[in-house]
């Protein structure tokens, strides 16, 4: 008896030694493979703790039941869960359980309505003001990722020296790039073998698809890449970004060009707000450059002008949700639902100046075909403004684009908003089932039967302007201002032509030096009383085909 108890704590401090290495050991290959933050504030951390204690508790009592039969008295062992092992096993897990379910709790918006609902500020602004009315709209992403990648996918199959070994990305960001929206995506590797095969030289190259015009092309960076999400172990990017920065919670992590056309990943970082798991927001960001591995760390507010996404649009609508629905306290949320709004459950993109911005509309919660106004919010700084602009909401005004090409069974992009001689008006794409672009659609934001479609966005405007004054909202088509160079020249005529496509008649009429001019009927109807014969002033703009030109206008010099 007296040797046993010599030995009884050696025994106790060896199992607790064993267990502990056991669950270091598998806690380090977890780590390695699922990457979760280091931090209390996550509630990944706790269930990744959570599953640490309960290994730990297990080989406890594994190592428990394999001493037990050197026990005192040698009482029968009760298996690989001893008693004692159970016990330890129910403490260990209960802890992690009990903070993840009372941190929940106390961070819910039934305990902090008011301040989730003062999470963002929003201020009311004059849609007209903040969005003038342009000829053409070329600040918005008309094509949305899905359209993108199918476009991006053909681009780089055209490309044989490229396409066995890589693929393009999993998602395509939006950016301001030049002025202009465009949709980036990063090659990847194919597999892990093409990663075997490629690892020394890199990722080559990324592809930008123009979402305007529906283009894409291929483009090579300056130096390869080396850390991607589609690599392996040291080259793995969130490895590589986790063991740079073991307790940031990270969200988005998003390709960007930096002014240089250099690849850069933009990486948010998470931490709740109110108490200790409630009302995830960005507070940091990294800025990550995939080519050598290096990274800084900047203040939401201090961020670089040239990046584009630090907040995601979920984000967005969800933190202006909080302040629809939560200013009233919370059980006007769920009962009353007194001045609550939402936003609608999609979004679009609008480039502002140098950033951009997201964009939905917002309904009252008891609505279901309306909106109440729309909000835009940067998707740099987080700034959100309100437009009290009354009319239908997204999801109707796409239907109605739909319904009026039914027979072709096209599909809508959601919308974006602009100024159509200071009318709201909806501006989307229309889709075929292979996913590629066919028409421009106008849909009228208070009234949405006035729809107007076309081949391009001159078209479906020209079709829009018409309508709005068929319906008596607008007396007359104003003129539309154009960001291009007007010329003007005299010519002699010496041929004309009309020619019919799509049921819009167009004249053609050629010089004397074999340049021809080309106008819409419809635009001046006066133009077909012009001869072979006759000199007149023509104002016009170049084209892409060097020998044709569009006319605005014409008048008579002789003839």
């Amino acid at each position: 008896m007296k040797t046993f108890r010599n030995r009884e704590p050696l025994k106790l401090y060896l199992r607790i030694i064993l267990a502990s290495a056991v669950t270091l050991l598998v806690g380090a290959v977890g780590f390695y493979f699922t990457l979760p933050a280091i931090n209390p504030r996550s509630e990944g951390f706790w269930g990744a703790l959570f599953v640490l204690c309960v290994i730990w508790g297990a080989a406890y009592a594994f190592f428990s039941a394999v001493n037990a039969p050197m026990v005192m008295n040698k009482k029968k062992s009760k298996g690989f869960f001893s008693e004692n092992g159970m016990k330890w096993v129910i403490v260990a897990a209960v802890i992690p359980i009990a903070v993840m379910l009372i941190g929940s709790a106390i961070s819910s918006t039934f305990f902090h309505a008011e301040a989730y609902s003062n999470i963002i500020e929003v201020k009311e602004a004059v849609f007209e003001e903040d969005m003038p009315e342009t000829d053409t709209v070329t600040n918005i992403a008309l094509m949305d990722s899905e359209s993108a990648t199918i476009i991006g996918n053909r681009t780089l199959g055209a490309l044989s020296d490229v396409v066995s070994q890589f693929e393009a990305g999993y998602s395509y960001s939006q950016i301001n790039y030049g002025g202009a929206p465009v949709k980036v995506t990063n090659l990847e590797y194919v597999d892990f073998f093409k990663w075997i095969n490629n690892r020394g030289s890199g990722i080559p190259g990324y592809i930008k698809v123009d979402p305007v015009n529906s283009g894409a092309e291929y483009i090579k960076f300056r130096e390869p890449m080396k850390y991607v999400e589609s690599a392996y172990f040291g080259d793995d990017l969130m490895r590589k970004l986790r063991f740079l920065y073991p307790t940031k919670i990270f969200d988005e992590v998003t390709f960007e060009l930096d002014e240089n056309g250099d690849p850069y990943y933009i990486v948010s970082c998470m931490n709740p707000r109110i108490s200790l798991f409630g009302a995830m927001d960005v507070n940091e960001v990294i800025i990550f450059d995939p080519v050598d591995g290096t990274s800084e760390i900047y203040g939401v507010s201090e961020t670089p002008s040239w990046v584009d996404n630090v907040f995601t649009g979920t984000l967005a609508s969800q933190k202006y949700d909080w302040y629809g629905m939560l200013k009233n306290g919370f059980w006007n949320s769920v009962i009353g639902n007194k001045d609550c709004k939402v936003t609608t459950d999609d979004f679009g993109y609008i480039i502002l100046g140098d950033d951009v911005w997201y964009f939905t509309g917002v309904t009252s919660i008891s609505s279901d075909e309306s909106n109440i106004g729309f909000i835009i919010s940067n998707a740099r700084t987080g700034e959100y403004k309100f437009y009290p602009v009354i009319g239908a909401e997204e999801y109707s005004a796409m239907s109605a684009a739909e319904g009026e090409v039914q027979e072709k069974g096209y599909v809508a992009s959601f919308p974006s908003l602009i100024n159509v001689s200071g009318e709201a008006t909806y501006i989307m794409v229309l889709k075929d089932s292979g996913g590629i672009v066919k028409l421009c659609a106008l849909v009228n934001v208070e009234n949405y039967s006035i729809v107007a479609t076309g081949a391009n966005q001159t078209e479906a405007k020209e079709e829009y302007l018409k309508l709005l004054k068929r319906n008596g909202v607008v007396e007359e088509i104003p003129e539309t201002p154009t960001t291009e160079e007007t010329k003007k020249v005299s010519i002699t005529v010496t041929e004309v032509r009309e020619m019919t496509l799509d049921g819009t008649t167009v004249l053609y009429i050629t010089d004397e030096n074999g340049v021809m001019y080309k106008q819409k009927i419809s635009a001046d109807e006066s133009i077909v009383l012009i001869r072979v014969g006759d000199k007149i002033d023509v104002v016009y703009t170049d084209t892409e085909i060097e020998k044709i030109k569009q006319a605005m206008s014409w008048s008579y010099t002789e003839g």
